[in-house]
């Protein structure tokens, strides 16, 4: 039964994934792909998609999949998934806080962890960006994606309200498509 796949499959990701959704990424493009429920292409075209709509990419994406694999239950399925593990670790320590903050087990752990999830985090730029610029794909993405990259980073700088880099991004992604330098569009 899907819906009970879905579920258990991102009850797992939840569980499992430290550091939030871009630690996600890889651990759900595994199981994804694995299972075949999309292609790479479609994933990391909602990776996108996920990125510049409100609320946490690991939601985001979860409930595309599920909506994608079996409609509004499927989204249900998945998403109620990946977030009850979250959910539930969330409201134990929210309880034993303060007995746990000093302990040098805890500090240990999350001092582990940091590393981990940083290293994560950049398996899943790598996968993303293997998809986005495939080889042979033309330099004309590459220039697209420098000068966005140089202009996100000035604006960071100048501390530009994140709302606007995607608007300004998309809006550059769109002239180049049109200009033709991106393949596809």
């Amino acid at each position: 039964m899907i819906y009970l796949e879905l579920f258990l499959t991102f009850l797992k990701i939840g569980t499992f994934t430290f550091g939030g959704g871009y630690a996600m990424v890889p651990l759900i493009q595994q199981e994804v792909l694995s299972h075949q429920w999309m292609t790479l292409e479609q994933l990391v075209n909602f990776i996108a998609v996920s990125e510049s709509t409100p609320g946490p990419l690991a939601v985001n994406l979860s409930t595309y999949v599920g909506a994608e694999t079996g409609g509004l239950f499927g989204a249900l399925c998945a998403t109620f998934g990946v977030v009850l593990p979250s959910f539930v670790i969330i409201l134990l320590v929210a309880k034993f806080y303060a007995a746990f903050q000093q302990n040098t087990i805890v500090k240990g752990c999350m001092n582990g962890l940091r590393p981990t999830v940083v290293g994560m985090i950049g398996a899943s730029l790598l996968s993303v960006a293997a998809a986005a610029f495939p080889v042979g794909g033309g330099v004309g993405q590459w220039v697209v994606a420098g000068v966005l990259l140089a202009a996100i980073l000035a604006a960071h700088w100048k501390k530009v309200h994140p709302i606007l880099l995607i608007v300004c991004a998309a809006a550059v992604g769109v002239a180049a498509g049109y200009a033709g330098l991106l393949p596809g569009v």
